[in-house]
């Protein structure tokens, strides 16, 4: 599996025009020809495309600096420069982009559906021979024009995950587990904190017809929204998700403040996000310490789902509530 990257930023240049000709026709028994000098062919675009397959922005790692093809300078008899073949960078769904400025960056594109396409950087026009000048009063004209700069940007690329179902909560909690059991997803799974440094995307499949993607994002804690942890970093791939799936470990002490707490850090990123379709799962279940934290949910809570990824436990019915809630958001 590729290597996570979420973040780029890289250089584009579109293709310079291609000069335009000054030339004079050359026949015989003539001895001052028409002016025959071609234009400049364009410069090539740059192009963004979202492609399916891509999943990550690794590649922009190693290289970050495109430029595209110049147009053909004009040559005599009339001959217009070759235009520039326009550049296509291909990029992950769900790709931002925004424009590099000292002023602060500038939205450009949110290339959300796969063959989505941005036309990020515009050739030059190619510039015009001494044909194109040529009138009644002007029959030999020696000007000609060059050709127009291609447009240069910085650009910063960001990946937000396209996910129906956001898992969240603390480090631990079980998101990896679960992810893995209901879908083909094989996320790393270990007893430490931040075992999972990058989202993880799986399918989940109902049935005929019945399938979401769902996403376990990694570990939130307390302060994330102001940069502790690896909350903040991973915040921006659940604003595109349908639901929130807020699993919360049973077994631990003071669940009900690690799930408050979380509830708070997703306010004060965003209202938005805050305000998404939320369904809570208490895990680890089967886990004795867990006992008494399942009561205190239930008296808290009016629709809250109890589950142990770790034997499958309650996953079905949670699954099927997910399938639900998609449909209803």
């Amino acid at each position: 599996m590729p290597r996570f990257i979420d973040e780029a930023k890289i250089w584009i240049k579109a293709g310079d025009g291609g000069n335009g000709c000054i030339a004079f026709r050359r026949e015989k028994y003539v001895p001052r020809g028409g002016p025959s000098g071609g234009d400049g062919g364009k410069g090539a675009d740059i192009l963004l495309v979202a492609k399916k397959d891509i999943h990550t922005l690794i590649d922009f790692r190693y290289r970050k600096h495109f430029r595209a093809e110049d147009g053909s300078h004009g040559s005599g008899s009339n001959k217009e420069g070759r235009s520039g073949r326009n550049l296509a960078i291909s990029l992950p769904v769900g790709t931002v982009v925004e424009e590099i400025k000292e002023s602060g960056n500038s939205f450009l594109a949110d290339l959300a559906e796969d063959g989505a396409t941005f036309l990020a950087a515009r050739g030059g026009e190619g510039g015009k021979g001494n044909a194109f000048f040529k009138s009644a009063t002007n029959q030999a004209p020696r000007t000609a024009t060059k050709g127009v700069s291609g447009e240069e940007k910085h650009l910063k690329l960001e990946l937000k995950l396209l996910a129906d179902v956001g898992i969240i909560g603390y480090p631990n909690s079980g998101k990896s587990t679960l992810i893995s059991k209901v879908s083909s997803a094989r996320p790393k799974i270990a007893d430490y904190p931040f075992t999972t440094i990058a989202p993880n995307l799986g399918v989940v499949k109902l049935g005929e017809e019945r399938s979401f993607v769902i996403a376990d994002i990694p570990g939130i804690i307390e302060g994330a929204s102001e940069g502790k942890g690896l909350g903040y970093q991973f915040l921006k791939h659940i604003e595109r998700t349908k639901i929130l799936l807020h699993l919360v470990d049973l077994s631990v002490p003071n669940p009900l403040e690690k799930y408050y707490n979380i509830r708070k850090e997703i306010a004060r990123y965003s209202k938005t996000l805050y305000e998404k379709p939320e369904v809570i799962a208490g895990n680890k279940i089967d886990i004795p310490e867990s006992k008494k934290n399942i009561d205190v949910f239930k008296e808290t809570f009016s629709e809250v789902y109890f589950i142990s990824a770790m034997t499958g436990r309650g996953i079905n019915p949670l699954m099927e509530v997910a399938w639900r809630k998609i449909n209803e958001s």
